[in-house]
């Protein structure tokens, strides 16, 4: 995922449908720098991560 969209996706009030490894995720803040997302996944949402936005996937 690009950086951009990432970043539109976080700031945004409406829930898209982001995954990480198969997992339906929430990114909480994107890291331009070191180009990361902190992320939870909808499951379990008090486990955070921090991960590459090259691992983020979004299904339309």
């Amino acid at each position: 995922m690009n950086i951009m969209r990432a970043k539109e996706i976080a700031e945004s009030p409406i829930m898209a449908n982001v995954t990480y490894d198969g997992t339906p995720i929430y990114i909480q803040h994107v890291n331009e720098g070191s180009k990361t997302a902190r992320v939870y996944s909808l499951e379990n949402p008090d486990n955070e991560l921090e991960v590459s936005l090259n691992s983020l996937m979004e299904h339309f």
